[in-house]
């Protein structure tokens, strides 16, 4: 009784992906529907060009005024000089005093070095052009 169960399961398994396997190759022969060819020169130039002014538009909104990218590169740049001034602080507290501060000291100029490097990328690419 329990073995004939099992191979009625297991044939009705078989028989249940196969009708799905059938149903599923069956979807792809469907016809595909073909958009009405007869739309004229003249309205696909005035789609393109309302897609244009909505890419223009949607461009202005995007973009950051010129003095908003002055104002960003002048708090990078007063971060950068209080970085590069408490790495030097150190670097003189550790040398001249002896103080055992060479992992801080590292790990300042660490960030300043880094945001140098930012400070620089962001003014090429922001103001390179002029």
């Amino acid at each position: 009784m329990l073995q004939t169960a099992m191979i009625y399961f297991r044939t009705s398994l078989l028989r249940s992906i196969g009708i799905v396997l059938v149903a599923s190759l069956s979807i792809l022969n469907v016809i595909p529907a073909h958009a009405d060819e007869a739309t004229k020169g003249a309205d696909s130039a005035k789609i393109m060009r309302d897609f244009y002014q909505q890419h223009i538009e949607a461009e202005r909104a995007k973009s950051i005024t010129d003095k908003d990218k002055q104002r960003i590169m002048f708090l990078l740049g007063v971060v950068l000089i209080t970085l590069v001034l408490i790495t030097g602080g150190l670097g003189i507290a550790m040398v001249v005093y002896g103080k055992q501060v060479f992992v801080p000291h590292m790990i300042f100029a660490g960030l300043s070095v880094t945001l140098a490097i930012v400070h620089a990328i962001v003014g090429i690419v922001w103001f390179y052009p002029f």
